[in-house]
C-alpha cells in the first residue's frame, strides 16, 4: 500500500474539501434578516404599501376625486364602496391608495435628502476636525434648541404650507441628528489603523473618505435613518392635519383624517381608516428598523 504525498495529494485533498470562504458583511446581514420572521412580516407590509401606492391607478376601483352628495358617508361594506365613502361621497379605498403616494413620499424622501446632506456634513466635520468641526456642529446645535414638531410647523407655516414646504421642513428637521451620527462614527474611524495606513501611503483625503470612511459610517447612519421614516410619516401627517402639508384635493392620509374628524360620530370606523393606515405603516417602519439594527450589529 502506497501513500501519496506532495502536490498530487494536496490537489486531491483540495478537491475533496473545498476552501472555506468567509461570508461578507452584507451577506451576514441578509442571513440574519431572513431568520427574523417578525421583521420579514413587517417588511412585507411596507412593500405591499409601496406597491399599492405605485399601482393605485390600476388597483383603485373609483376616481379618488369624484364626489357624490348622494353617496356621502357610506359605511364600510357598502356595495361598490368596500371601505365606505368620505364626507363628499368619494370612495375611501381609492383615496387611501392614492393618499399612500403622498404619505409615503413625505415619509421617505425627507429622510433620503437628510441622509445625503447631513451624512456628508457629518463625515466632513468628523474627518476634518478643528474649526470645520466646530462650525458645522455648532450650527447643527442651533436646530436642537427647538422641538422637531415645532420646528417643522414653523418652517412649513412660514413658507405657506404645501408639499414642497413640508418636504423642506422635514428635511431640515432630520439633518442635525443624522449629521451628529455621521460625525461621531467618522471621529471614531479616522484614528483606526487602516486609515492611518492609508495616510502613510500618501492617499488623498478624498480617497480616504470615499474608500475607507463612508463604507464604515453608512451602517449606523442607515440604521438610524430607517427609524426616522416612521417619524417622518407621523410629522407629515401632522402637518397635513393642520393644513400645512399637502393641499387639497390631493389625497393624503393626514389631510383625510382632518377632513373626516367632523363626521366621527356618524361613521367612526370610516373616519378612523386614515389613522389606521398611518399607524400600521409607521409601526412597520419602526419595527423593521429594530430588525435592521439587530442584523447589522457586528458585535452580536
Amino acid at each position: 500500500m502506497t501513500t501519496e504525498i506532495g502536490p498530487v495529494a494536496a490537489r486531491r485533498a483540495d478537491a475533496v474539501t473545498p476552501a472555506y470562504k468567509p461570508k461578507g458583511y452584507w451577506h451576514t446581514v441578509a442571513e440574519r434578516l431572513s431568520d427574523d420572521k417578525a421583521t420579514i412580516v413587517f417588511l412585507t407590509i411596507i412593500i405591499l404599501a409601496i406597491l399599492s401606492a405605485v399601482f393605485a391607478p390600476i388597483i383603485a376601483p373609483h376616481d379618488p376625486y369624484a364626489t357624490s352628495m348622494i353617496a356621502r358617508l357610506k359605511p364600510i361594506g357598502t356595495e361598490s364602496y368596500l371601505l365606505g365613502t368620505d364626507e363628499l361621497g368619494r370612495d375611501m379605498l381609492s383615496r387611501l391608495l392614492y393618499g399612500g403616494r403622498m404619505s409615503l413620499a413625505m415619509g421617505i424622501l425627507p429622510v433620503l435628502f437628510a441622509v445625503g446632506i447631513g451624512g456628508l456634513l457629518g463625515v466632513l466635520a468628523g474627518f476634518a476636525g478643528g474649526v470645520t468641526n466646530t462650525l458645522i456642529m455648532r450650527t447643527m446645535d442651533v436646530f436642537y434648541a427647538f422641538p422637531s414638531v415645532l420646528l417643522a410647523v414653523a418652517i412649513s407655516g412660514t413658507m405657506g404650507g404645501g408639499a414642497a414646504s413640508g418636504l423642506l421642513a422635514l428635511t431640515l428637521v432630520f439633518i442635525p441628528s443624522l449629521c451628529r451620527i455621521a460625525e461621531t462614527a467618522t471621529t471614531q474611524i479616522r484614528s483606526l489603523d487602516f486609515v492611518e495606513a492609508a495616510r502613510a501611503t500618501g492617499a488623498s483625503s478624498l480617497s480616504i473618505i470615499s474608500r475607507h470612511i463612508i463604507g464604515n459610517v453608512l451602517p449606523p447612519v442607515f440604521i438610524y435613518a430607517s427609524s426616522l421614516v416612521s417619524v417622518s410619516i407621523l410629522l407629515a401627517a401632522g402637518l397635513s392635519f393642520l393644513g400645512l402639508g399637502v393641499e387639497p384635493p390631493t389625497p393624503d392620509w393626514g389631510q383625510m383624517l382632518s377632513n373626516l374628524r367632523q363626521a366621527i360620530y356618524i361613521q367612526p370606523l370610516v373616519c378612523a381608516l386614515p389613522g389606521i393606515a398611518i399607524f400600521i405603516v409607521s409601526l412597520s417602519f419602526n419595527l423593521v428598523s429594530d430588525g435592521l439594527r439587530h442584523a447589522m450589529d457586528v458585535k452580536s
